[in-house]
């Protein structure tokens, strides 16, 4: 989609930031207005986040009209809020494309533009990155400016107060604009939440109020056309060192200029708090933010078949009803891990922990020592932000702790930053763990039933975005932990399926004429089917939707290498790369891991 000149006539002329910094500060709020409408248009082809981009416009072109941006460093945290800033460097033609396969990249990029200072895509790292970049640049000497702009949601991680703990006590030249907009997908829970709802409702009191907000008293600043707008002294930010200025109104272009503009000439450790609305200039989005936080192709398709996400909540809705020790909690994923329904149901059995993986591990470690049975659910590429309190403060107290693996496999659109492809490779090797791949709806179900009922330690189903196959769901039983189900019998060739892509191995045993497993437990092994397969086949196939490095065929290597079987064996699942993004369907297609795929590899394979 290029601008057209009659409908974006102010955009058109700011298409890269020298020319943004060339227009009179009078022609921004048209600007602004372009600028969103732009953004309405575009999203609604390319699809894609929708929501928090709409409610930092005014932002984005205040910081890139005020800063020397790509010379100034501009740190977005996790990215959702990034479109208007990429359509204003250079890449507006190019934003139709976005989360496309070989399109704009879904998050700020360090590879795709040079005013992509950090890329991201997992929330809470930009004031830790933003911090490092500060000290460099007093060393470098050149008067660059370090602005980190992170939303409320993403200041509840712990990561986030690590690095303003830091940042408060070295006292560098580092500004954090707060996006404080009550979101982050979900709705923002917990004590900052509550801390930042004081300072939004805190009064205009003159008598605090002083000429110059950069007084060594510290108290209030005036703006005439910015009611309420404060210096608390009792802010959070102010107690770790920071100067804390707002809050303010993050759509008021103009106030928003002027505040930058004397933080610019300043030296100090700022905080600067804007109140925005999620969604802004969009009606739908501006009531429901949730909905419309992003737009996704799958969106517009339709399915009979029931999601895994949706497996999981109907499941723990079922069990909730007859044990009360069950504890469902989930890191402010509640509408992408299908626990809405849950969510109301069972209230006191329910926690959003808010963007605090770490917390939500530990946390759930707590309440298994208190004789409850904790489920933590998850997304794939989120549980690497626990790794070490699922070994320490889990696996290593074998806690019996349910950990329901969502986003697991190839995600598609939201690209290298949160596909889920590490997690076997990355929970084999905890000592006691249970890790289950169900192929289908149904083995989800009882995947979830067996490992909730496992008290022996640390248990792992991993499913992943998308629907199941029509599988008919049936009444909860456990399955004996390490067994295997033979699903084809064959000849020479015994194919290994750890997940859903069972589905797609069909077509290649049927026509090699090979067996077929499918395997349902990385941890532990059936060993005993393995050694089976070994005495009447002649090669073996592993195939799984994760890295190949450490994954479950690794597992079945180790297992022959150490019984000194001699069998050739061919490991089918992703290469050591990180995956860029594009729709599953194309993923899948490009790693040969649809069932064309498999057949062509495993044929070529036999043929070498």
């Amino acid at each position: 989609m290029n601008l057209n000149l009659k409908k974006y006539p102010m955009l058109s002329l700011a298409d890269s930031v020298e020319k943004l910094r060339l227009l009179s500060i009078d022609q921004l709020p048209q600007l602004c207005i372009e600028l969103r409408k732009y953004l309405l248009d575009t999203v609604n082809i390319s699809k894609g986040h929708f929501a928090s981009g709409l409610g930092v416009v005014e932002i984005t072109v205040a910081l890139h009209y005020v800063y020397n941006t790509p010379f100034d460093n501009l740190v977005w945290d996790i990215g959702h809020q990034a479109y208007p800033h990429k359509i204003l460097t250079g890449r507006s033609k190019d934003i139709k494309n976005i989360r496309r396969k070989n399109g704009l990249n879904p998050f700020p990029c360090r590879e795709e533009s040079e005013y992509d200072v950090l890329s991201v895509g997992h929330s809470s790292t930009s004031i830790s990155a933003g911090l490092g970049m500060s000290i460099g640049a007093e060393k470098e000497g050149k008067n660059r400016n370090t602005i980190c702009i992170i939303g409320d949601g993403a200041m509840t991680a712990g990561m986030s107060f690590e690095a303003m703990n830091h940042a408060g006590e070295i006292k560098s030249n580092l500004l954090v604009i707060l996006n404080d907009n009550q979101m982050s997908i979900s709705k923002n829970i917990g004590g900052l939440n509550n801390h930042l709802k004081f300072l939004r409702e805190i009064q205009y009191d003159k008598k605090y109020i002083k000429k110059n907000i950069f007084s060594q008293k510290k108290t209030f600043y005036k703006q005439s056309n910015i009611k309420n707008s404060l210096f608390s002294f009792n802010s959070i930010f102010a107690n770790l060192g920071f100067i804390y200025l707002g809050p303010f109104d993050g759509h008021n272009i103009f106030s928003i200029i002027n505040v930058l503009k004397k933080i610019k000439n300043k030296k100090g450790t700022y905080l600067l708090h804007l109140i925005t609305k999620k969604g802004k200039g969009y009606l739908p989005a501006e009531l429901d933010p949730i909905k419309w936080h992003s737009i996704s192709a799958s969106h517009t398709l339709s399915s009979k078949c029931i999601s895994y996400s949706d497996v999981f909540g109907s499941w723990l809705c079922e069990i909730a009803k007859c044990d009360k020790k069950l504890i469902a909690i989930t890191p402010a994923m509640c509408e992408g891990s299908g626990m809405v329904k849950f969510s109301r149901l069972f209230p006191n059995q329910y926690f959003d922990v808010a963007i605090a993986e770490q917390h939500a591990v530990t946390f759930a470690a707590g309440l298994a020592i208190s004789g409850y049975k904790p489920v933590v659910s998850i997304y794939s590429t989120f549980l690497q932000r626990a790794y070490d309190q699922l070994i320490h403060d889990i696996a290593l107290q074998k806690l019996s702790v349910l950990f329901a693996i969502d986003r697991a496999g190839i995600v598609g659109y939201d690209g290298k930053t949160h596909q889920g492809i590490f997690d076997l490779a990355y929970l084999r090797c905890i000592p006691g763990i249970i890790i289950m791949t169900p192929s289908d709806e149904n083995e989800c179900r009882q995947m979830l039933y067996t490992g909730y009922m496992y008290n022996k330690g640390p248990s792992a189903v991993r499913y992943p975005k998308d629907n199941g196959i029509g599988t008919l769901l049936t009444p909860m039983h456990e399955i004996p932990l390490g067994k295997s189900r033979i699903k084809r019998i064959g000849k020479k060739i015994a194919i290994l399926n750890f997940g859903t892509l069972l589905k797609n191995a069909f077509f290649a045993a049927n026509n090699l004429n090979a067996t077929l497993v499918d395997m349902r437990f990385v941890k532990p092994l059936d060993q005993c089917m393995i050694l089976k397969l070994c005495s009447n086949h002649q090669f073996f196939v592993t195939l799984e939707e994760g890295v190949i490095s450490g994954g479950a065929g690794s597992a079945v290597n180790e297992l022959i290498m150490m019984k000194k079987i001699i069998l050739p064996v061919l490991n089918i699942g992703l290469p050591d790369i990180f995956i860029p993004q594009g729709s599953q369907k194309e993923i899948r297609h490009d790693y040969q891991l649809d069932k064309e795929g498999i057949y062509k590899t495993i044929l070529y394979w036999l043929q070498k």
